[in-house]
């Protein structure tokens, strides 16, 4: 049983299934256009899909929207400024809502930069990945390193004061030099948020059938070192494992996702998890991921792919795999408030943690400690054999 006092905060994530060209790393629902995107099409499937699942979250503000795929900024202005509308006359969205669009660095969507600042959207997340022609084309880029550049530029000649950089370390073939290099360019271009994460190969991608040759694991670390050394110089301050931000720029929608908030998701293949304060429970639902089984949907039961409810010895775990990720880690209250179960329901792997020296445990905070942000799956695995031996 459940007993939420409040419900978390609640956001929204659209997934935009489409992208010119599929990466070779890439593992997201995203699919290469068979001819013209069906925009207008599919904004409307969106508005359906929203309308239909209004009821699960009646009367609750959203606080952060992500647009995110895929590749987003392939949409028409018009087409984002139809589906920023419909969500308004749909859902109760605050009027400082963080409202972010995922954008490649191709020339034809930095020419819509400033439209898409006009329709609404306040922040963008650009998939630089590299600034080396080289390591963009091993990663099956479309774009170089002039392109990536000029986006950036872009951003800022358009008017956005909260912008993102994708930036990927540990690349074939790539050295500490190139990999310092690709961080201090992507410093220079000031930025107010970095995401830098480690290449993995992640099963059904071409990379997983046929993998390059990286970095060792030590020279993946030093270069991963290195890295957080000239974030942390240049004032991008860690708050996340691969999230590094200036002060006040911490992004609004990923904290909602690792605090364990609700978040509704629509679109191909989007993912939504919900608490219901009447039913006392915890929902997982997810959409169809083929496009064109999505668009082709008449009614809700067409449109769900799976919906479950989580368990109540699943949520402890479910929480530290996302709270734990956080460098400042949460309010010991936080616990309680957004999963509905006593933080005792966790005291047991708590304790263990705490002992191995993974965990720092104080009244107001728990987080990952330096030794637990090193070998955080360690970490997470004592709360998965504890939920295993429940």
């Amino acid at each position: 049983m459940f007993q939420f006092t409040e419900l978390p905060p609640l956001s929204l994530y659209i997934h935009f299934p489409w992208c010119e060209r599929k990466c070779p790393y890439c593992d997201f629902n995203s699919h290469q256009p068979r001819g013209a995107v069906p925009e207008r099409a599919y904004i409307d499937a969106l508005l359906r899909d929203l309308a239909d699942d209004l009821p699960r979250v009646w009367g609750r503000a959203v606080q952060t929207v992500f647009i995110g795929g895929g590749t987003p900024s392939l949409l028409s202005v018009e087409a984002i400024d139809q589906l920023l509308s419909g969500l308004r006359a749909l859902l109760a969205l605050r009027p400082d809502a963080e409202i972010t669009l995922e954008a490649n660095p191709g020339s034809a969507e930095q020419a819509r930069f400033s439209e898409y600042r006009a329709a609404g959207i306040n922040r963008l997340s650009i998939g630089v990945q590299s600034f080396s022609a080289d390591s963009l084309q091993r990663l099956g880029r479309i774009h170089g390193r002039r392109e990536a550049i000029a986006a950036a530029e872009m951003a800022h000649a358009a008017g956005f004061d909260n912008f993102n950089l994708d930036l990927m370390f540990a690349l074939p073939a790539q050295d500490p030099a190139q990999a310092a290099e690709d961080v201090a360019t992507a410093i220079a271009l000031e930025p107010t948020h970095i995401s830098y994460y480690q290449l993995t190969l992640e099963p059904n991608t071409r990379f997983f059938a046929q993998p390059p040759r990286l970095p060792d694991d030590d020279s993946a670390w030093h270069i991963q070192q290195q890295g957080q050394a000239l974030l942390a110089g240049a004032g991008y301050g860690q708050y996340e494992v691969s999230a590094y931000a200036r002060e006040g720029r911490r992004c609004a929608h990923n904290i909602n996702y690792w605090q364990f908030g609700d978040y509704l998701g629509i679109g191909a293949g989007a993912h939504a998890k919900l608490s219901d304060a009447a039913q006392q429970n915890i929902t997982r639902l997810a959409k169809r991921r083929g496009p064109q089984d999505y668009l082709h949907a008449d009614c809700v039961a067409q449109r769900i792919q799976s919906e479950r409810t989580i368990m109540r010895n699943e949520v402890g775990l479910e929480f530290m795999m996302n709270a734990l990720r956080l460098t400042e880690g949460f309010a010991s209250s936080l616990f309680a408030a957004h999963t509905g179960q006593p933080l005792t329901l966790v005291e047991t792997p708590l304790r263990m943690a705490e002992e191995k020296g993974l965990l720092d445990w104080s009244m107001d905070n728990i987080r990952a400690s330096e030794k637990g942000r090193l070998f955080l799956d360690d970490l997470l695995g004592i709360f998965t054999d504890e939920e295993k031996g429940r």
